[in-house]
């Protein structure tokens, strides 16, 4: 791991993240790649050879919205984001600014290396906060004389510890306590260079009764042999509302892994939305905690695989204080000869009595020769709680199709419709009306009816 010390080595910035990154890099090195011994990991292998790996390239900045790739303009023009900062391999390439009124108020929307800079007290307090390094250890609170969950494997860790010791940029968010931030704030990132690798972090900080939306979105041309891993932290502080909405559309030959984690407060409500469609191996860890009593999540998730795709999504429900509610609803599309797996948990630490919690999984199979495996779980350690958690795979309703098909309408078309009725419920929760236009967009590429 020579050359990542020799990368590491490069990266300039404090001595507390110089540390970190430090630290971070020798965990990664001491890490095994999870192998599908690893419950967390049993269908989902990455093989990857760490010492072939090289950083993408650098990009220059450009000054018009023209010299962006195509598929940014194209979303540039049906986004509703009031603020947005467009991310090519390391290095931001455009960004537009804040509107002056919540700058005023103290609003930060910039990306992460010149959060460094410029707010170094606030990165510093909540960096690494949320999504550490490490896998952070979900063990279950659990009654004396009885035995708690099995701590997770070190391995999981492994890209985590990555991203964390060699991120090169990615966004930062802070509002102030009290303020609400109308518009969604959002970030676009591209890659442009095969055969390489990006480390992102992303950081959204919502103090005390503070309110904001942001929309992450990813986006590349076929790039064979290429990676793409990142972390998200969420930190939402009391009586606060974040919603945060990931969608994954890289190009055939990409590899996506990613670690979404939000920390939820008393009183507080995070809204997560978790849309995969792209790359060719995905794997996206979506985790709530649920630290403060009566807090709130919502975690929607849609994909949609084709060809050989593996898309893998791991969940964790962490309810750790009492009153709080968490509701989970996963709905997949899996065609052609492609794999999609669920594992999800809901975990009640003893003393979080009044849980409320729910957990829903469901995936509609066009093709024989697809797979899908749906592992939901239950943990719970207090008496008085309200959990249910369910999964279920169908294939197309083919009575529902001849009808379409004998109404004149050809098979893709009524595919499409079919596919979005499907995934109308989650789509349907979503207030970002560009976001979901945009989805379904994806969906009728993905059917052949665009």
């Amino acid at each position: 791991m020579t050359k990542f010390n020799d990368q590491l080595a490069q990266v300039q910035g404090p001595e507390w993240l110089t540390v970190k990154r430090r630290e971070s890099l020798e965990l990664f090195t001491t890490l095994d790649v999870p192998q599908e011994s690893v419950e967390a990991w049993k269908y989902t292998r990455v093989d990857v050879d760490f010492d072939a790996l090289r950083p993408h390239g650098k990009r220059d900045v450009v000054t018009d919205v023209s010299a962006l790739p195509r598929s940014v303009q194209d979303r540039l023009t049906g986004t509703d984001v009031g603020a947005f900062l467009v991310l090519d391999g390391p290095d931001v390439v455009y960004r537009t600014e804040l509107p002056a009124e919540l700058t005023a108020k103290g609003v930060i929307f910039t990306d992460l290396k010149t959060a460094v800079e410029q707010h170094g007290d606030k990165v510093q307090q909540y960096l690494y906060s949320v999504v550490p390094a490490e896998v952070p250890d979900d063990t279950t609170i659990a009654a004396p004389g009885t035995t708690p969950s099995k701590s997770p494997d070190p391995s999981e860790g492994k890209f985590s510890a990555l991203a964390a010791a060699l991120w090169t940029n990615g966004a930062f968010v802070y509002v102030p306590r009290g303020v609400e931030v109308e518009l969604p704030l959002g970030s676009f990132r591209v890659m442009s260079d095969a055969g390489t690798y990006t480390a992102t972090r992303t950081l959204v900080v919502a103090e005390e009764n503070a309110q904001v939306t942001f929309i992450d979105e990813q986006d590349s041309a076929p790039l064979p042999g290429t990676y793409a891993i990142g972390a998200v932290e969420l930190v939402v502080k009391d009586a606060a509302r974040v919603r945060y909405v990931s969608i994954q559309n890289w190009g055939e030959g990409v590899t996506h892994i990613q670690r979404q984690r939000g920390d939820v407060a008393r009183d507080a409500t995070l809204n997560s939305l978790v849309v995969t469609m792209g790359g060719t191996l995905s794997r996206t860890e979506m985790q709530s905690y649920l630290r403060g009593q009566g807090s709130n999540s919502e975690m929607l998730a849609l994909y949609f695989a084709n060809r050989d795709q593996h898309f893998d999504h791991y969940t964790l429900q962490h309810h750790a204080a009492p009153n709080a509610y968490s509701d989970l609803l996963y709905k997949g599309v899996n065609n052609d000869a492609s794999v999609g797996v669920f594992s999800g948990m809901i975990k009640v630490d003893l003393g979080a009595q009044k849980t409320d919690a729910y957990q829903k999984h469901r995936t509609l199979m066009l093709s024989s020769d697809a797979r899908n495996f749906s592992v939901p779980q239950l943990e719970i350690n207090a008496n008085d709680v309200r959990c249910s958690h369910g999964s279920t795979t169908s294939p197309v309703d083919q009575e529902a199709l001849f009808f379409l098909r004998s109404r004149g309408i050809a098979r893709e078309v009524a595919e499409k419709m079919l596919v979005t009725a499907f995934l109308e419920d989650v789509l349907g929760r979503v207030p970002l009306k560009s976001v979901v236009k945009y989805i379904e967009g994806i969906i009728a590429k993905k059917v052949g009816a665009a």
